[in-house]
């Protein structure tokens, strides 16, 4: 069947079958590569068919989601004088790449050098781009356009309504890529290069979780070779968050990406205890990283006899004062404990052959090998420079005051030692009850003793939360590579919360970060932001307020209400709109609204699980609102979230973080008063 010549949007279809077709010609072929002939041995048939396998997911045709979402017609070809007369080219941009049985670009890759105009040309510098196409979208098909002709003086600039319908789209499920609606300041961040760490501050719906995903996507796609080798890594808040964005990078064909919370980064121990928020606040110190070091390295003993090495009827002597300066230039170098601990042995038997070397010997390496391993050396050895378990070692700080402020002193006071003892010592690691923060230190102290494994490159979200110690447990994953830090410092609810970006990239071990501030809002209505942004100069003041960019104000309402059934009656209306919905309380509140929903029938569903047609609303303690987004919010009780927490500023910063998780409306309810803080 022929595509009438005057119908442009028939031609986008056919275009769009086409490349269907093409996308699954390459998928076939993949699964039809016979590997038998090219695998050496057993070992790499496995990697090679795990290989393919990847490569099979990566080319997965997603039906509702498009294949390209625009594209691009160039006045010249890219990359030529552009000469008079020089012939332009046309472009659709994608999510990955697609070619004919000839290899000829079906479909862009949109991290594509040729890509970038799709996301930075403008009236004002077109970047030889003639036209800009938008297409939009209804379960896969293409149902609209919308074109900007970029080089045309005589067209003036208007926003893009297929834009805005994309942002504002109904979210059912987890969170989606933004690869359609990618704004200049955003790729500014998204194609920042690998050797350098980037810092975002982002407020509330200013796309900074998206940034981030998508920065690692185009890491990936530029530097795939390097990644491959060193690895890459999103760490995440809780599991919550990471279920909610883990399906973003797959949608963009990338499978190898990790995924982690800080407590499964440092997961040395059980965690079956918890700290008070003094206790805590003192554990997750930066001072603890010096006390640690101290504590370890007390272990050190000078030595103060010497070492006699036995060799057949020849007798070996290291005296004391040269054991004690192998000793201090190990000391000196500051390489790991470990490191020195096993470099000593071969140090002494140096020792020892310079001496047999003086009185005419020839000795070679398997000698020095044998001489290490003498048993006069190892005891040597093991007296001057015992091995250290890490978790023993904060077991011991934790539980022995007389250690803790031998080591802690002029670097704790008095009763930061208090806050940090345990009433009741543990008898061993394994019984002891520790907490998230004593992970942290049994984190801090393997490292000392052996380096942690660093990797490509870190994504770290949410990372106001953290404190100094997690920082530094952050940074020990990435010294040899590179971060995205992602928070809002008005989000920080925790007692540690980040004060300074720039402090906390010290900690990170990333002090020449560039710290980049994304302030236009993309998610979050106009009048919902702005009802939030009363509480900014309470929690973090000085900070510039998100201005929304959506035309479409939203619903806002405060409701006064007279119990839960008002809030059940709340949640129905909101479910009568397209999309999610979140019904978001206090954590102590949770309960008695768990049992109000169910008496009423409305199904409902914990934060993380996955939102379906039919079960559209999800329960969220306050506690696990930050990341998470909804079409629809009803916001139970402001001022029962504010007085969930230990103090005033943190009470009011969750409550921040919970009137800003609504993408088209949001209802508030309440029995009580407001916080005056809301006016």
């Amino acid at each position: 069947m022929s595509t009438p010549v005057d119908d442009p949007l028939a031609r986008e279809r056919s275009h769009l079958a086409a490349s269907r077709a093409a996308l699954r010609a390459m998928r076939e072929d993949v699964e039809a590569l016979d590997i038998s002939d090219v695998s050496a041995n057993w070992v790499n048939a496995q990697v090679l068919a795990r290989q393919i396998e990847e490569r099979v997911k990566a080319l997965a045709d997603l039906s509702d989601t498009p294949l390209f979402f625009g594209r691009l017609d160039y006045l010249h070809a890219p990359g030529s004088d552009r000469a008079e007369g020089a012939d332009g080219e046309r472009f659709y941009i994608g999510r990955r790449h697609v070619h004919d049985q000839d290899g000829d670009p079906m479909v862009i890759d949109w991290r594509a050098p040729v890509s970038q105009p799709f996301y930075r040309a403008s009236k004002k510098d077109p970047m030889d781009i003639a036209l800009r196409r938008r297409f939009g979208y209804t379960r896969g098909d293409i149902t609209a356009y919308e074109d900007e002709h970029l080089s045309d003086p005589g067209e003036a600039a208007r926003t893009s309504k297929l834009l805005q319908q994309e942002i504002e789209r109904p979210r059912v499920g987890p969170m989606r890529d933004i690869v359609a609606t990618i704004q200049p300041e955003q790729d500014e961040i998204v194609r920042s290069g690998l050797s350098g760490t980037v810092c975002v501050q982002g407020g509330p719906g200013t796309g900074k979780t998206a940034v981030g995903l998508h920065r690692v996507a185009y890491l990936l796609y530029a530097h795939r070779e390097r990644l491959a080798r060193t690895g890459t890594l999103v760490i995440g808040p809780n599991r919550s968050f990471l279920h909610y964005i883990e399906q973003v990078l797959p949608a963009l064909g990338e499978l190898t990406v990790q995924q982690a919370t800080v407590e499964d980064l440092v997961a040395h121990v059980e965690i079956r205890g918890t700290d008070d928020a003094t206790a805590a606040v003192v554990k997750g110190d930066a001072r603890m990283a010096r006390v640690l070091r101290r504590a370890l390295y007390s272990h050190v003993t000078p030595p103060t006899e010497p070492v006699v090495v036995v060799r057949g009827s020849r007798r070996w002597r290291v005296p004391a004062y040269e054991l004690a300066d192998i000793v201090g230039e190990l000391l000196d170098r500051d390489i790991r404990y470990g490191a020195a601990r096993e470099a000593l042995p071969q140090r002494i038997a140096h020792a020892v052959l310079v001496q047999m070397e003086r009185s005419g010997e020839a000795p070679d390496d398997r000698v020095q090998d044998a001489v290490a391993r003498n048993s006069a050396v190892k005891a040597a050895v093991k007296a001057i420079w015992p091995p250290v378990d890490p978790a023993k070692l904060v077991l011991r700080l934790l539980s022995d005051a007389e250690f803790l402020a031998t080591h802690a002193e002029g670097i704790l006071d008095a009763d930061d030692q208090k806050a940090i003892l345990w009433a009741k010592p543990a008898r061993s690691v394994k019984s002891a009850r520790w907490s998230t923060a004593d992970a942290v230190l049994i984190d801090e102290a393997t490292d000392l003793v052996q380096r942690t494994h660093s990797l490509g490159h870190v994504v770290l979200d949410e990372a106001q939360d953290l404190s100094p110690m997690q920082y530094r447990a952050v940074g020990r994953r990435c010294t040899t590579g590179s971060a995205t830090v992602l928070g809002d410092l008005a989000q920080g609810t925790t007692p540690w919360a980040t004060r300074s970006w720039q402090e906390a990239l010290t900690h990170l071990g990333k002090q020449d970060a560039v710290i980049e501030e994304l302030t236009a809002g993309f998610r979050v209505p106009t009048d919902v932001i702005t009802y939030a942004s009363r509480l900014l100069p309470h929690i973090a003041p000085g900070l510039t307020p998100v201005v929304s960019i959506r035309e479409n104000p939203g619903h806002f309402e405060v409701r006064q209400v007279s119990g839960t059934d008002d809030v059940v009656a709340a949640c129905r209306e909101s479910l009568r709109h397209e999309g999610s919905t979140g019904l978001i309380a206090a954590d102590a509140r949770v309960p008695e609204l768990a049992a109000a929903l169910t008496a009423a029938g409305i199904p409902y569903l914990g934060p993380g699980e996955e939102t379906t047609e039919d079960t559209r609303l999800t329960l969220v303690p306050a506690s696990l609102a930050k990341g998470l987004e909804y079409d629809y919010v009803v916001l139970d009780e402001p001022s029962a979230v504010v007085d969930g927490e230990p103090d005033e500023r943190t009470g009011l910063r969750r409550l921040y973080v919970a009137l800003t998780r609504a993408v088209s409306g949001l209802t508030v309810t309440h029995a009580a008063p407001l916080p005056e803080q809301l006016g």
